[in-house]
């Protein structure tokens, strides 16, 4: 399949074949499996993982190739934004959860992310490749200068477990970072929260990394009318995942709401 890569796509084809044979290695994708690919782009990924599930389900924004795959009729083509995709609806039509797995766009990777998070009780796991760099961040413990606001809003939901590196070269045209597969389970009984409500406590805490959370948190927990108890004398990257999680649900239990339905992301 020859395509010239879109820069305003953000497409990087996987071509080394050893790489691919780890990836496919490490999903272990099974007949029975609700299989959905974000970017099946050349098919490094697509065909092998097609050999060994049967069928699966691609999302493709570019149309091109979109037209291209509509021909293997093992593939449920969606050509569409993986934004504006419903996952948890396709988890309905297949009647199982979903299994994600894609090289996504480096461009548009956290937005991908928070967009999943939104189905999270309807997917069984996701396994990507992103840039090494996010998927640090993902993957951070406090205190550290990766760990974050992306740490917090994805490690309360998920088991996040990095996999392994890959280098540029594996790619054509070679984007200029490394990259890392990573694996995402969503935990099974994730504690009951806001999510919105979660997303301002951590984007108010981060939004002064170098500050104590007196001048920020603290300010913003005064407004809110209540009094809370939290120690304020640290940094947010000093905080655990566990601390912001159970604050969210103190304030939810004394009836606060989002100012505004954002997502906190880095």
């Amino acid at each position: 399949m020859r395509h010239t890569a879109r820069k305003r796509f953000g497409q990087h084809f996987l071509t080394d074949s050893a790489v691919i044979d780890r990836i496919v290695r490490a999903i272990d994708p099974q007949p029975a499996d609700a299989l959905v690919e974000i970017g099946p782009g050349l098919g490094a990924l697509t065909r092998p993982l097609l050999d060994r599930a049967g069928r699966m389900t691609a999302i493709e924004l570019d149309r091109d190739l979109a037209a291209r795959w509509r021909s293997e009729a093992r593939l449920q083509v969606i050509e569409a934004d993986a934004l504006g995709v419903d996952f948890a609806q396709l988890a309905r039509m297949a009647g199982r959860p979903l299994r994600v797995v894609g090289n996504l766009p480096y461009n548009i990777s956290t937005p991908i992310l928070f967009r999943l998070l939104e189905a999270a009780e309807a997917i069984e796991d996701q396994t990507l490749m992103l840039q090494k760099e996010v998927v640090e961040r993902m993957a951070a413990s406090p205190p550290g200068r990766d760990y974050g606001r992306l740490s917090v809003m994805l490690q309360w939901r998920y088991d996040i477990e990095p996999l392994f590196d890959v280098p540029p070269d594996a790619f054509e045209p070679p984007p200029r970072v490394w990259s890392t597969v990573v694996r995402m389970r969503p935990l099974p009984s994730p504690p009951a929260l806001d999510r919105a409500l979660l997303g301002e406590v951590v984007g108010v805490a981060f939004s002064q990394r170098r500050k104590l959370l007196r001048n920020t948190l603290g300010t913003w927990l005064a407004r809110t009318g209540h009094a809370v108890e939290f120690e304020l004398q640290r940094r947010a990257e000093e905080v655990p995942v566990g601390e912001y999680v159970a604050l969210t649900q103190t304030l939810v239990r004394l009836g606060v709401r989002p100012a505004v339905h954002a997502q906190a992301i880095d």
